[in-house]
């Protein structure tokens, strides 16, 4: 990810005095949010409803994550927010630069940083921590504290919400244990790391040789020897299922992809960001459907 601060920084002074944009609490007592996508933009409009006000700068599922470009316009509503909200993990670096540029460090939420992860010894950390349902729980509880802080008149109905909100999550995770118990243990392949906390809840073994869907997250080349070790996973009907990430596509993953649907193994589709008309909720139970189904065929 790429962004030019110095010209950002100037751009936003230009245009910061147009009046239009609203501040950490507006008039009407609405809480400004700002997240990095619409993954946990989503999450803090289920904790604060009505009583805030939520702009989320990834928000379509048909965009990679990774080459996004931070705008003027992302650096004056980080400004005028009451809390924002990074992934972190070196996922969305571009925030932290946008809020060590213009805005204030104590309105920050990392998701990273709450779930407490640590990378094991060396090995590096899974950052695609909106797949952990406790580290979503997590993140909740904590949007629903700084809410509260800025707008205790409304306390009780960020608790509720959170309340109702955790209910759904542990529906999944029950979902997960379901699967877990139907098919746990069985191998299957992935592109990118993406899905990982998701299928480990669901107790499946990631096949995928580790250098190949580095690289693939990484951006960098894959080795012909390791290409071809991954294909024969498929080929050689040694995994139950490909959790593909369609949001992150090229030759080499559609050469995966292909090779995997012409051996007949089920392909399962996941994506970084929120499909438009879904919540996190519904998201993830459709995922998991789709995965349960995938290896109920194999």
């Amino acid at each position: 990810m790429t962004l030019g601060l110095a010209t950002l920084a100037g751009g936003l002074t230009a245009c910061s005095g147009g009046g239009s944009d609203a501040t950490a609490t507006s008039g009407n007592g609405v809480v400004q949010v700002v997240a990095s996508t619409n993954v946990w933009g989503d999450v803090a409009k289920t904790i604060g409803g009505d009583a805030v006000h939520v702009t989320s700068f990834i928000n379509d599922p048909s965009q990679d994550p990774h080459e996004y470009e931070a705008s003027v316009r992302n650096q004056l509503a980080i400004k005028n927010a009451g809390v924002v909200i990074e992934n972190g993990g070196g996922y969305d670096d571009f925030m932290t630069k946008m809020v060590a540029s213009v805005g204030d460090s104590n309105t920050v939420l990392n998701a990273v940083d709450i779930s407490g992860k640590k990378a094991a010894a060396g090995e590096d950390l899974n950052e695609h921590v909106w797949y952990d349902f406790p580290t979503v729980l997590k993140v909740a509880g904590a949007i629903k504290d700084k809410l509260a802080t800025l707008d205790p008149s409304h306390a009780n109905t960020f608790t509720k919400n959170l309340t109702t909100f955790t209910e759904q999550v542990k529906a999944l995770e029950a979902q997960a244990a379901s699967v877990k118990t139907a098919h746990g243990g069985q191998p299957v392949a992935i592109t990118e790391p993406v899905p990982g906390y998701l299928l480990e809840a669901c107790g499946l073994v990631n096949k995928t040789p580790e250098a190949f869907s580095a690289a693939i997250e990484d951006g960098n080349d894959v080795s012909v020897g390791i290409l071809n070790d991954t294909l024969k996973l498929f080929t050689g009907h040694q995994v139950k299922a490909l959790v593909y990430n369609e949001q992150t596509t090229g030759p080499v993953t559609q050469k995966v992809l292909d090779t995997a649907k012409s051996s007949n193994v089920p392909v399962v589709p996941v994506t970084e960001t929120l499909p438009a008309g879904s919540t996190y909720v519904t998201w993830m139970k459709s995922q998991l459907t789709a995965l349960s189904t995938a290896l109920d065929r194999s």
